[in-house]
This record gives C-alpha cells, sequence and structure tokens, in this order.
C-alpha cells in the first residue's frame, strides 16, 4: 500500500474527476460502494430522506462549501488552497477489498493525516472514494465549520506511511517493500546509479515534483475550459484530459525506471561474495 500525497488545490473538482477516473457528472449518482467513507458530520448534511444518493458534482459541491461560508479563511502564511487529496494504492497482486476494508482503512488514514479527530464532529469535511481497482482516495477541505483552519501534522508523509504499514499487516495484503515494483532505499547506497534513480524519482514526485506541477496546471485548465460553452470548448477540455493522463504514465515510467536503475548492483553483489568465499583457504 503505497499512500502518495497531492499538492493542494482551490477546489475539489479536479482531485474528484483524479479520483473516479472520470469527469464528474450532475447525473451521475455515487452510491457506498464508491464513496466508501466520510467525516462524520455529514449526517447533518443529507440532503432528503427521498435522495440519499449524490452526484458527483453534488459531492464536490459540498466539499467546496466552507469557502463560500467562510470568505476569509487562510493558512497563516495566507495560503487558500484549502482541498488536500492523498491517496493509496494496493500492490498489483493483491486481494480486492470489501466494502468495510476500504471504509476501516480511509478512516485509519484520516486520522493519521489528521483530518478526522475522534469524537470531534465539526472538522474537516473529506470523503473517500474508490473508484479505481485497487487505489483509494481521500479528499479533504481543511477549513472547519467554525472558520478555522487545520493545519495538517509536518510529518503527515511519515504517518501516512506508517499506518499504512500496519493496514497491510492487520488486513494480510502485500507489504511494499516486497513488491517488483517497490522504491529501493536509495539513500543507504549513494552510488551514480542510486544519485540518478533519485533524480528521476524526484522528477516522478506526487507532491512537489516539476511534472505534477505540470500535470496539475494541465487538469486545472481542462476544467476551466470544460466551463465554457460551446462544442470547441469540450473538445480542447477532453485533449487537456488526455494530455494530463500521458503525463501521469510518464510520472509512473520514471518511478519504475528509478527502481530499476538500482537493481543490478544489488544483484551484482552475491557472485562476488560466493567468488570471495571460493577463494579463502
Amino acid at each position: 500500500m503505497i499512500p502518495r500525497l497531492h499538492e493542494r488545490t482551490h477546489t475539489p473538482h479536479d482531485p474528484l474527476v483524479e479520483a473516479l477516473g472520470r469527469p464528474i457528472s450532475p447525473n451521475e449518482g455515487l452510491t457506498e460502494y464508491t464513496v466508501v467513507a466520510h467525516w462524520p458530520g455529514l449526517d447533518y448534511f443529507t440532503l432528503d430522506d427521498e435522495q440519499r444518493t449524490w452526484t458527483s458534482v453534488q459531492w464536490a459541491e459540498h466539499l467546496e462549501d466552507p469557502y463560500l461560508e467562510h470568505p476569509f479563511a487562510a493558512s497563516p502564511d495566507d495560503d487558500r488552497r484549502a482541498i488536500l487529496h492523498l491517496d493509496v494504492r494496493l500492490h498489483p497482486d493483491d486481494r480486492e477489498l470489501a466494502g468495510p476494508e476500504w471504509a476501516e482503512a480511509a478512516h485509519r488514514l484520516a486520522r493519521a493525516a489528521g483530518i478526522e479527530i475522534p469524537g470531534k464532529e465539526h472538522g474537516c469535511r473529506w470523503i473517500a472514494v474508490q473508484a479505481q481497482p485497487g487505489r483509494l482516495d481521500l479528499i479533504a477541505n481543511l477549513i472547519h465549520l467554525d472558520g478555522a483552519w487545520h493545519a495538517p501534522p509536518a510529518d503527515i508523509l511519515r504517518r501516512l506511511s506508517d499506518e499504512a504499514r500496519r493496514i497491510e499487516q492487520d488486513l494480510h495484503l502485500i507489504p511494499v517493500r516486497t513488491g517488483p515494483t517497490a522504491r529501493p532505499a536509495i539513500r543507504t547506497a549513494p552510488t551514480a546509479s542510486a544519485q540518478l534513480a533519485c533524480v528521476l524519482t524526484q522528477l516522478a514526485d506526487e507532491q512537489a515534483g516539476p511534472l505534477a506541477t505540470v500535470r496539475g496546471l494541465v487538469e486545472h485548465t481542462a476544467h476551466r475550459i470544460a466551463r465554457q460553452p460551446g462544442a470547441a470548448g469540450t473538445g480542447t477540455a477532453h485533449r487537456l484530459e488526455l494530455i494530463a493522463r500521458r503525463l501521469h504514465a510518464i510520472q509512473q515510467d520514471l518511478d519504475s525506471a528509478a527502481a530499476h536503475l538500482v537493481q543490478p548492483r544489488v544483484a551484482a553483489v552475491a557472485p562476488a561474495a560466493r567468488h570471495t568465499a571460493r577463494r579463502s583457504p
């Protein structure tokens, strides 16, 4: 289980599009099999007794509401990007998790990220989306119901990784360190290959890498263009979405190349050790 923390955004639309793997729609209802978990105060915001299933557009609006209710809320450094997005991905050979298992993982990761505090119903609005095989997305608004800004823990990535390891153990999943594409411990082998692998890893980084920034800008532009009237804008938005997907594929390829770059050197240690042993008296 690999957690990734994305760069914060101003709206939940792009994170929700990425979580679903398709554009959001005012007609497509997302059931409890897709939105597998959410913040505990959501029960006070259900639309009515007859409409229990919200569309993806309504979920986006629900996450965006704190902006409208508290138009001046901002972080201590005057940052208004309140939408936090993280995802976790299972090992390709892992078993398929049931809905309650995804829900348990979502709540545990939300607590690890600091966006859910047990017993506090008026904190951050967040939802967990399970729409793609082996993937879970958490999307939250860091503006509390009272207008206070929620600052995630400084060591949020370490907390997410530690919790992911515990979830792997409790749910009997394949640990990430045993996977064929697991990222090697580059820092322990400061060789030329490891240094080059580090460069590739930085390029592919989902949080602060340059490709992540470019992909975010392309996705944001596509979202803005899609709101413009006319078929030409729709076609352009679709082409930009395809470009963003190709950029994401490039990030994954770079990450895989970084892992393979250090493998030959690791594999070469064993034969050398055996050769030395045969020469020993």
